[in-house]
């Protein structure tokens, strides 16, 4: 028996950089429940969380929280926060206080609690999300939507590496922007493999000027903060911008598909002989190739108090000393201007060009 929209759940989750089209098809099309689609986040979502958050939280507190307020704002009945390896959590439970104190009525699901269960533990919460629910057509969309979040990397890792090298300016933003909107409303595998296929054979086929020694920067550190775009006031762009070819290791795909931490830690051990907590490993891991490969700089992101990453600075400071290869140490809390950023961020790329030139 089909679903009448009035009768599906308005589900919605944090906004985290473009993943949230992904979160959106496996709801809508696995789930058969409605997803609030929330616009792209603003100053005042990072006020709003910020408002009334803790002081001790972290940035990506702030972050989330302000788009779970607005999404309840926005009609949803199920708010959905994830669980992690960190601080984050113990994101879900406090957030949940924090709503209900706020008199928002609504339903709060924390992953958290189900983080490490059982097949038939996430089976049954989506049962209760959806008591009509489809096992087959949830197995379907869950795939689909794995495999969206896949592409998704996989282009917007062609934009950062290519777009600095442009003939036309805003030639690959194009292609990738397009790319991302049929993304936001693809409603099966077809439109999204079309999607994929022809964002990266028109990218393909864009024109470059690529000088004789580009400057390529590798971007490392905490999960959220360095893959958000609005959290890191659009870090990779404005580094695009200036002309700089920008590699990210750190994505959905390469952290919970392929790269196991566990796996990467022999590679490093000559700088870390313990687990130093989440994304640490990532992060060494990946400073250690880009320098190893000739990088000509490293830039470190982390969201103000990340206690993992500020431990991986010293490690950070020992490949940097060892390879000649310099890093830009980035921490964010909710800044609201682009002044300084872009400052540190045209400075840092100079000297960079310059470090080339003396040893070319």
């Amino acid at each position: 028996m089909e679903i009448r929209i009035e009768d599906k759940k308005k589900i919605a989750f944090p906004r985290f950089n473009h993943y949230g089209y992904p979160i959106r098809y496996i709801v809508e099309q696995g789930l058969e429940a409605q997803f609030i689609q929330l616009p792209p986040a603003t100053k005042e979502t990072a006020d709003l969380g910020s408002r009334y958050s803790p002081d001790y939280a972290c940035a990506p507190f702030k972050h989330t929280l302000g788009s779970l307020i607005e999404a309840v704002e926005a009609g949803a009945d199920v708010l959905v926060e994830t669980g992690g390896l960190c601080r984050l959590d113990y994101y879900g439970e406090l957030q949940k206080e924090i709503i209900r104190e706020l008199g928002y009525r609504c339903e709060f699901i924390n992953l958290a609690e189900y983080m490490g269960g059982k097949k038939k533990e996430w089976l049954k919460l989506a049962k209760h999300i959806n008591p009509r629910l489809n096992p087959a057509k949830l197995a379907t969309g869950i795939y689909e939507g794995v495999r969206m979040a896949e592409y998704i990397d996989e282009i917007e890792e062609l934009y950062f590496k290519n777009a600095g090298f442009e003939a036309e300016k805003g030639s690959y933003k194009k292609v990738y922007r397009k790319f991302l909107l049929k993304m936001q409303i693809a409603e099966n595998k077809n439109e999204i493999k079309d999607a994929y296929q022809i964002a990266k054979q028109k990218m393909s086929e864009l024109k470059q000027k690529i000088p004789e020694n580009p400057v390529r920067i590798g971007v490392v550190g905490e999960y959220f903060t360095v893959m958000d775009e609005h959290s890191n006031q659009f870090l990779q762009e404005k580094l695009v911008n200036l002309g700089a070819s920008v590699y990210r290791f750190m994505n959905v795909t390469n952290c919970h598909f392929r790269a196991k931490e566990t796996a990467l830690r022999p590679k490093i051990r000559e700088y870390v002989q313990y687990n130093m907590g989440p994304t640490t490993t990532w992060t060494v891991n990946s400073a250690l190739d880009y320098a190893k490969r000739g990088f000509d700089g490293i830039i470190h992101v982390k969201s103000f108090g990340c206690t993992p990453e500020m431990d991986a600075i010293p490690v950070l400071q020992n490949i940097s000393k060892d390879y000649h290869i310099p890093v830009l140490y980035l921490s964010y809390d909710m800044q609201d201007s682009d002044t300084g950023l872009d400052t540190r961020l045209e400075a840092f790329y100079d000297m960079l060009e310059r470090k080339k030139k003396v040893i070319r």
